[in-house]
């Protein structure tokens, strides 16, 4: 059932559907330690839209209980400017994050994730 859910939300966030945020996401929720609350929780996802154009989730590992949900989400995208303190500008890098929820009442409560900062870094050295 979280897994199904949690695919529907990925749905929802490359959809931009903002409007069904709440369906998935609690009015409390908290990222890395802060936080946000729903309106938060949409403007830093909004952001993250504005800074890369192209922004696309995509699954590749999902394990997901009644209670918690890990992903392995990857990227191919290209970073309109800085990105995670880096000189990305535009070109096109391909990364990943490993996310960690915390579900309450079948809705994301807490979010915990990492992004491979170093791939980042390697492909720009290159």
């Amino acid at each position: 059932m979280a897994a199904s859910m949690y695919e529907r939300y990925i749905d929802c966030l490359n959809a931009r559907t903002w409007t069904e945020l709440g369906n998935f996401v609690a009015t409390n929720v908290v990222h890395n330690g802060r936080p946000l609350g729903l309106d938060g929780y949409r403007a830093m996802l909004e952001e993250n839209y504005r800074d890369i154009p192209d922004l696309h989730f995509n699954v590749d590992l999902v394990v997901a209980n009644d209670e918690h949900i890990a992903a392995r989400l990857r990227f191919d995208c290209a970073p309109s400017h800085d990105f995670l303190g880096l000189r990305v500008e535009g070109r096109r890098v391909v990364f990943h994050e490993h996310a960690f929820y915390a579900l309450r009442e079948g809705k994301i409560a807490e979010v915990y994730s990492i992004i491979d900062k170093t791939a980042i870094e390697a492909q720009l050295m290159s």
